[in-house]
């Protein structure tokens, strides 16, 4: 099978280890694909080139086939797709910034725009400029999803959402994806892309970490065990002899991974007030990819 959206060895270098370097990545069709890593890691790059806003210095980008920057026009007109900075115009209302989209999407049936203002409880009326950043980032969602495109890109979709909007913004990416839209999405919010995503690809200072399905990323999941120890003294000599353990607030964290066993065992010889235990987040194994101080960012 074809990827539908294929990226081979993309380099864009701005200078001072900015950019994108040697990115490859595919994404099958109804497939939905995450792009994760911290602001300025290269997501948005990565887009724009997808976008063919910007030609890569080296490597190839295609959609369906076709090259993103020289095919660009044809590609964009089936193409939902939802910019980090949303530039948008101000003296229009929502309603006729809508309006005026699907005409040149040649979109005729506003059904579905109807569908997903009712969704996002968004009110079009007002004019753009005096809309809030969370107001205008459902204009923009409505506009990428609203002519119900095969393929979908969304650089950091619920910037600016409160938790509920984010909430049906993922029952809308779960709904396009049984519909069979193809969908890359990039974000550095941990919960969507775990909620949505059929795999993950880490981005760190411009270059891939990993990809990685989300079978595989839950299966290596380790579990994090929050230890109150019965005493001060006791939790100084159970860190003393632990180097994994980390002290967090009047309890320390332990992340263990494989048979329980052995760590129970040593855990009896001390004085436990509190144990409790969870899984480790999908922003905990990337921390671990990117190296806990989380440097690489200044790339976009």
């Amino acid at each position: 099978m074809n990827p539908v959206i294929e990226l081979r060895d993309v380099t864009k270098d701005y200078g001072g280890g900015r950019g994108v370097f040697d990115v490859s990545l595919a994404v099958e069709q109804g497939e939905v694909f995450g792009f994760l890593g911290p602001n300025g890691a290269g997501k948005t790059v990565t887009m724009r080139n997808l976008m063919g806003f910007i030609k890569p210095g080296s490597g190839a980008v295609s959609i369906n086939g076709m090259d993103c920057f020289d095919d660009r026009a044809k590609i964009q007109r089936d193409l939902g797709y939802l910019p980090g900075e949303i530039a948008i115009m101000d003296e229009m209302t929502g309603t006729k910034f809508l309006e005026f989209m699907a005409g040149m999407k040649k979109i005729r049936d506003l059904r579905r725009m109807r569908e997903l203002i009712e969704l996002f409880e968004l009110d079009p009326s007002r004019k753009i400029r005096k809309m809030s950043k969370g107001t205008k980032q459902k204009v923009g969602l409505v506009c990428a999803f609203m002519g119900s495109p095969g393929i979908v890109l969304l650089d950091e979709p619920t910037s600016g959402l409160d938790p509920l909007m984010q909430s049906r913004f993922i029952d809308l990416v779960l709904e396009e994806k049984r519909r069979g839209a193809t969908i890359m999405l990039s974000s550095h919010l941990f919960e969507e892309v775990e909620r949505t995503c059929d795999r993950v690809a880490f981005i760190r200072a411009g270059r891939i970490a990993a990809i990685e399905t989300m079978d595989d990323v839950r299966k290596s999941r380790k579990r994090v065990f929050s230890v109150a120890f019965s005493s001060e003294a006791e939790q100084s000599r159970y860190l003393a002899s632990h180097a994994e353990a980390r002290a967090s607030g009047s309890a320390i964290e332990v992340v263990v991974s494989g048979l329980m066993d052995g760590f129970v065992k040593d855990l009896a010889t001390y004085g436990v007030a509190d144990l409790s235990a969870r899984e480790q987040s999908l922003e905990e194994l990337f921390l671990h990819l990117y190296g806990m101080d989380g440097k690489g960012a200044g790339n976009e």
